[in-house]
């Protein structure tokens, strides 16, 4: 099981782009902390969750 934003999931064997298209997520408006460190943009379809990894994923919101 994967923890997303400390819900408790079954994302383990899905990629970093796959759990943001689940979740309705636009890639380019988050910043995704994996495990407590920062993962780039550039690893989102090559990094493959896995039981007991931590997940918090941040939406940038504008306004003025």
């Amino acid at each position: 099981m994967v923890k997303v934003n400390g819900d408790i999931t079954s994302f383990d064997g899905k990629t970093v782009t796959e759990l943001l298209a689940e979740n309705g997520y636009d890639p380019k408006r988050v910043a995704v902390e994996l495990n407590l460190d920062i993962l780039p943009k550039s690893q989102y379809d090559s990094t493959v969750l896995k039981d007991g990894d931590s997940v918090e994923v941040v939406s940038f919101v504008g306004g003025g």
